[in-house]
């Protein structure tokens, strides 16, 4: 059968673009296409430097660094792309890619990081961190995401079946569009992530800077652990906020390779993860490394971090709760076994992820189009 993938866009390698290249994986033969593709040279291995089919965003002025400023022509261009040849359609979706157009006579399959975060019930939290939730600017925006809501409900009838990657984002799924969806966890690389039970004494944590990460409440945290240690690896526009609430007790990394950043995750005594993520691979990551994680009880954390097993969680995004949960930890540190920490990350490994996508794909096809019940 023939088969096409639709992304959002391919601009770097990060969590929906690793979900992307398992697929392609299971179907190597598959055609690509996004509204833009501008992904870099030493990147395009994970897509086996295949051609990808565009959008005519593609060619519009100054598409390759402000293309997302183009969110009001996403569904329309999105719409444009024309995939009347193919059997199968897999969208790979947290934005538009789901509003593909297809026929009566295709199976359109939509794998949903999340509904459009920025568009439905974060809408508000996002207004606020872009400091768009006042004035002309904040009453064109809240129009332009009204429209993407509209767009975003049309989109859903054209899909067959939805997957999701946790039950977190199947009530989000459900909640917005009254659809079910099946649950099947993204991949996380765990064999690239080796064991280490030979823990040293500091915490450890790694995000891009961005406000929902929270990061600044994870180093102003340490302000009140003067005995403690952490050090943090990531950059991006919230670095100078968070480096002014760093003490001396903190060490500040900025970015650094995969290798550095393994190296410090698998020697750390826990991992601190402070954001509400839908699905959150960095989390799993460090359990591979039999590192326990420290984390926000909430979203796709609750599903991958078993409590007092494989980690502790707290349960308000404050700097008091992270200081009694580092608290916690060190009273309990005993009780968290590395090699039953990497053994649950081993659930969501890539081998997983291939035969749950495969298997349920092929009953879908069995069931839509070979006619059997």
């Amino acid at each position: 059968m023939r088969v096409a993938i639709v992304h959002e866009w391919f601009v770097d390698y990060s969590g929906s673009e690793k979900v992307l290249e398992q697929i392609l994986n299971i179907y190597p033969e598959a055609d690509l296409y996004a509204l833009v593709d501008f992904l870099p040279n030493d990147l395009r291995w994970f897509i086996k430097n295949k051609k990808v089919y565009t959008s005519f965003i593609q060619n519009l002025p100054f598409a390759k660094s402000k293309f997302r400023h183009y969110l009001p022509l996403f569904s329309l261009a999105i719409e444009q792309l024309d995939l009347g040849k193919y059997d199968i359609v897999i969208s790979n979706n947290h934005c538009v890619a789901k509003n593909v157009i297809t026929n009566p006579d295709q199976l359109h399959i939509s794998y949903v990081h999340s509904p459009i975060r920025y568009a439905w019930d974060k809408q508000n939290q996002y207004l606020k961190e872009s400091n768009l939730d006042k004035g002309i600017k904040g009453f064109i925006t809240k129009l332009i995401l009204q429209y993407a809501r509209i767009n975003d409900i049309r989109g859903v009838n054209g899909v067959d079946e939805f997957i999701c990657n946790s039950h977190y984002i199947s009530r989000r799924i459900w909640k917005n569009y009254k659809r079910k969806a099946k649950v099947i966890y993204p991949p996380v690389d765990i064999d690239t992530f080796q064991l280490n039970e030979k823990k040293e004494d500091y915490y450890f944590t790694a995000s891009r800077m961005v406000p929902y990460k929270r990061m600044d409440l994870i180093v102003e945290s340490f302000q009140y652990l003067p005995d403690k240690k952490l050090v943090v690896i990531g950059d991006g526009p919230e670095f100078p906020k968070v480096k002014q609430k760093a003490g001396k007790n903190v060490e500040l990394l900025g970015f650094k390779s995969t290798d550095v950043l393994k190296k410090y995750m698998s020697q750390a005594k826990a991992f601190i993860f402070a954001a509400e993520e839908d699905f959150g691979i960095i989390p799993v990551e460090a359990q591979a490394c039999g590192t326990p994680v420290i984390a926000y009880g909430k979203g796709g954390a609750l599903e991958t971090i078993i409590n007092n097993e494989t980690g502790l969680f707290f349960y308000e995004q404050s700097v008091e709760a992270i200081v009694s949960a580092v608290k916690l930890f060190e009273r309990e540190s005993s009780k968290f076994i590395p090699k039953n920490i990497r053994l649950n990350s081993e659930k969501f490994s890539v081998k997983r992820f291939q035969t749950e996508f495969k298997d349920y794909v092929d009953s879908i096809i069995n069931k839509y189009l070979l006619k059997e019940d």
